[in-house]
């Protein structure tokens, strides 16, 4: 680990420079880079094939960025989050900024942010909490700088919070409202508000009308919803599609019902939905991976 404070032409900075360990690389998302900077003069940073994720948030002034073929106008309160192993480039302009980034990486980093892109996340943002984001960026700075022995742990447990608080920026994010766009126009269109209210209460329709015959036709009338419409914004809000999430609330019930009672497998079948017995153990059994019989034996 490096600390170091640069002062150039162009910028001045505090930086750590970070090497996990080998067992932190190959098991946790690990910081590669964290740090401040303030511009002294207009200057562009350009990178491309770094295997690396950047978030970095605008704290004071104004810049662009050029990622993914277009141009985002950063101003204080923007938020980044971008895919190093695709050209990208910062401007600042002439109004000097104040940044904080880190840079990270790991296992299962593409996939997250894969998801948090498949939800509606963009790589520029405007938080309504952007606090949240400079204590996460902080208190990574504060321990990769520590001596503490569990400190690759540590960063671990800031990346995933830094993670987690990027997927409630989607525009169907947890809270179900939208987030601003990096291009100043309003996503929070009246017209849909109901709509993402009547999503969360087909969510709760599911969770209590699991064992009943449904169907997105007889959802999609019930709700007063396209269909299609339906389909699309249940994942995005969710993570998953209508059938996979009945499906997982199904599952779940059945290793209650196999667990804490004693009745057989063609009745907990009937209970959950799937009221033959013979495909809901092969459903089970690919969910799970062991019978509906082993799991009960077993737990």
């Amino acid at each position: 680990m490096d600390t170091s404070l640069f002062d150039g032409n162009l910028v001045q900075s505090n930086r750590i420079i970070y090497t996990p360990s080998d067992f932190a690389k190959a098991n946790f998302i690990h910081v590669q880079e964290v740090g401040e900077l303030r511009a002294r003069k207009p200057h562009t940073s350009q990178r491309k094939n770094l295997a690396s994720y950047l978030f970095f948030m605008v704290l004071a002034g104004e810049g662009k960025l050029t990622y993914g073929g277009r141009d985002y106008a950063l101003h204080a309160g923007d938020c980044v989050c971008v895919d190093c192993r695709k050209d990208y480039a910062h401007s600042c302009a002439e109004t000097l900024w104040t940044l904080k980034w880190v840079h990270f990486y790991g296992p299962n980093v593409s996939a997250i942010y894969g998801k948090y892109l498949e939800r509606g996340g963009k790589p520029v943002f405007t938080p309504a909490d952007g606090g949240a984001f400079e204590r996460v960026l902080d208190r990574i700075y504060e321990i990769a700088a520590s001596q503490s022995y569990i400190k690759d742990m540590q960063i671990y447990e800031q990346l995933t919070a830094l993670l987690a608080l990027l997927m409630r920026q989607t525009i169907h994010g947890e809270d179900g409202l939208p987030a601003q766009a990096s291009d100043g126009q309003e996503q929070d269109n009246p017209r849909y508000a109901g709509k993402r209210q009547n999503l969360q209460a087909l969510k709760e329709y599911l969770d209590e009308h699991y064992a009943e015959k449904i169907t997105l036709d007889a959802l999609a009338e019930h709700f007063f919803i396209n269909k299609f419409y339906l389909t699309r914004i249940f994942k995005e809000q969710f993570g998953e599609s209508v059938t996979e999430y009945l499906l997982q609330v199904r599952i779940t019930r059945a290793k209650q019902m196999l667990r804490f009672t004693d009745q057989s497998i063609e009745e907990i079948a009937h209970a959950c939905g799937m009221h033959d017995a013979n495909y809901f153990s092969r459903v089970f059994k690919r969910v799970e991976g062991t019978s509906p019989g082993e799991f009960r034996k077993v737990w």
